[in-house]
């Protein structure tokens, strides 16, 4: 008897133990999953619209049109897209809208299937807690079929976006993505450039053909200029200020990996990757910066390629916000307020 009654009793604390690790177990799945929150909603005049948010950020992807993010912000903060007022809320225009947010063009630009219609519906797909598949119709005019892919973390702001293009058409095309973030105006582009480096003539150290050749590659439209005050040669960033001042645009083979936007204390902070020995369109550019008096336009692009039938091709970009980050006024105060977040 004493012997069952001890059993009971230890059996009781095993239960015991048993329940406190399930539950915690169960706790942890049931955070990880309410982490994750999945809302259909109305937005500024569009009836469809998935919003998927965590603890701390939301993105906001219309499904009238699109695809297109709309709208990214912190909690309590301000979307940090740019949104055409007067093209909110409206779908099937005959003639392409801009209409703000985040979106997936087809480099190199043309005013054909870069600029093919995108007013129309799009389907979404949850593929797994905080990964959405953002899909529209078919541009069977060019034989390409859009998707983006948007996973969010569980924890903190940050977002990996997939571009992905595949060919339904019966013939090769020779193209590349090129995802787009249209910025809110008021706010300054950060660019890091590489690290200086001494002239290999004024130096003892053992020196290779790389040391005499270029590092940099930059590519200048025609309406760039110099003498625009928006812009800052520095020795360490490349720096662009938006305002009310008409279009300037630059491209790059960047090879550092970020790019950042400083508006109102929010910096908003786009990763992407470069291909070395890969060909990119304008020139050789995997990044490209465009400002004029309503925006400023973060582009990346992936490499040229000759997309067969049926095959598809990916450009993975990751986004992060961080909050009350003061403003600088020279590359010292970007040393000390923005590298710091890039860093972590």
């Amino acid at each position: 008897m004493p012997r069952t009654h001890l059993s009971f009793r230890a059996a009781l604390r095993l239960a015991a133990v048993a329940a406190l690790l399930i539950g915690s177990s169960s706790g942890s799945a049931q955070e990880g999953k309410d982490a994750f929150r999945v809302d259909r909603i109305e937005y500024k005049g569009w009836k469809n619209n998935i919003r998927l948010s965590n603890d701390e950020v939301e993105l906001i992807a219309t499904l009238d049109v699109g695809p297109r993010i709309i709208s990214y912000r912190l909690k309590d903060g301000k979307n940090v897209f740019k949104e055409y007022a007067d093209q909110l809320g409206k779908s099937g225009e005959k003639d392409w809208q801009i209409r703000g947010g985040h979106r997936l063009w087809i480099g190199p630009e043309d005013l054909t299937r870069t600029y093919a219609l995108d007013n129309g519906p799009v389907q979404f797909k949850k593929i797994e807690p905080g990964l959405l598949r953002l899909t529209p119709g078919a541009d069977t005019a060019y034989g390409i079929q859009k998707e983006i892919d948007v996973k969010l973390s569980p924890r903190g702001s940050r977002v990996r976006v997939v571009h992905r293009l595949t060919n339904i058409g019966d013939k090769p095309a020779r193209l590349s993505p090129w995802p787009i973030s249209v910025m809110a105006p008021g706010g300054i582009e950060i660019i890091p450039l590489p690290a200086k480096k001494s002239h290999p003539g004024s130096t003892k150290n053992a020196r290779t053909p790389e040391d005499f050749g270029p590092n940099q590659t930059m590519v200048l439209w025609p309406y760039f200029d110099f003498k625009d005050p928006r812009w800052t040669f520095g020795s360490h960033y490349l720096t662009l200020r938006q305002d009310k001042r008409g279009p300037t645009k630059v491209g790059l083979a960047h090879r550092l990996g970020w790019v950042g936007y400083l508006n109102g204390g929010t910096l908003f902070v786009k990763r992407f990757h470069y291909e070395k020995g890969k060909p990119y369109p304008d020139g050789g550019c995997n990044f490209e910066t465009f400002t004029n008096e309503d925006m400023l336009e973060m582009e990346s692009l992936g490499p040229l390629v000759r997309l067969a039938p049926g095959a598809k091709v990916e450009m993975i970009e990751e986004w992060e916000l961080f909050k009350e980050v003061p403003a600088f006024t020279d590359e010292a105060g970007i040393e000390k307020n923005v590298r710091p977040r890039i860093a972590r």
